[in-house]
């Protein structure tokens, strides 16, 4: 097996572990919060405890049902991500945090800094559950990775054959940028002044496109990625990766079933990029693009509404 190719495969006789791994995630991620929405039921305070309490539940099954120990990391991973989220939200949601970031008056730069550094802490105690669990940074793929590694084909794409991630990555990412700057143009309807008038926070831009690209990949990607790819097989962990991280963005821009299909899309994209490198740099770099636009559009209506 190549560094390129998807080529872990699920052990077949245990095809339990993947329904119990795709079960799990479908349970823990946003879908049942999408579903009470769409039913109009209120969302009840103890659902993110609930599904913390199930993920705990099965890392502890795992010490007594052995067919579930291989996914033992993927259910503690997963359950981190979770406490850790809700460890971090209550500081960054404190009067001191808030009076620091978020004080009134304060603007774009300063607010989206105080919520970036709340992400940036959530992967980087990611990254010491990862450590902590006995992962190498190769295993979670926090390395470079192999830049020129070939792409398995997707035809659907217009990339039916093997052509070096240098050139996939750098085409892609104009692709999905020019379609993303199109949709937030067309939403957003920026006025040339406001757009002019932002270019001076560019460079904070930059920064915290940076900082969110690194966040949003470490957290939701890499870890769950590197805890379900022995388990599962490379495609269902890339599959199972992709979904859950589409479906987290139901409640996002645009909103609902088209925002998840494109965020899954976007997802699958990143993913198959660690997966097929086996390291870090073009998910991190496709992501940076796209969040260079949106929060380029975020500060111009930063403008447009009196904070800079």
């Amino acid at each position: 097996m190549t560094n390129a190719s998807l080529g872990v495969r699920a052990n077949p006789s245990n095809r339990f572990v993947t329904v119990v791994a795709w079960g799990t995630m479908l349970s823990v991620s946003v879908l049942p919060n999408a579903l009470l929405h769409e039913l109009r039921v209120p969302e009840p305070p103890w659902l993110v405890w609930a599904k913390m309490g199930l993920l705990l539940a099965l890392a502890v099954a795992t010490f007594f049902w052995s067919v579930l120990r291989s996914i033992r990391h993927f259910f503690l991973v997963v359950f981190a991500i979770f406490a850790t989220e809700e460890i971090v939200s209550r500081v960054t949601s404190s009067i001191i945090w808030q009076g620091w970031f978020a004080p009134e008056g304060a603007g774009f730069t300063r607010t989206m800094l105080g919520e970036q550094l709340g992400r940036l802490t959530v992967a980087l105690l990611i990254v010491g559950v990862l450590l902590g669990l006995g992962y190498r940074r190769r295993e979670f793929f926090l390395v470079r990775g192999q830049l020129d590694a070939p792409i398995t084909p997707v035809g659907w794409l217009g990339f039916p054959e093997p052509v070096p991630w240098t050139h996939f990555g750098k085409r892609f990412s104009l692709y999905i940028a020019g379609v993303l700057l199109v949709f937030l143009i067309a939403s957003g309807r920026p006025s040339l002044t406001s757009v002019v008038g932002a270019i001076p926070m560019l460079p904070a831009v930059v920064l915290l496109a940076a900082m969110n690209a690194f966040s949003e990949e470490m957290t939701y990607k890499a870890s769950m990625l590197a805890t379900l790819e022995p388990a599962v097989g490379s495609r269902h962990a890339l599959w199972n990766t992709a979904l859950f991280f589409g479906i987290g963005h139901y409640f996002g821009v645009p909103y609902g079933v088209i925002g998840v299909i494109m965020a899954s899309f976007l997802g699958w994209i990143l993913g198959k990029a660690m997966l097929e490198t086996r390291g870090f740099f073009w998910a991190w770099f496709i992501h940076f693009i796209q969040d260079i636009l949106i929060f380029y559009l975020m500060a111009i209506g930063s403008i447009a509404a009196g904070g800079s």
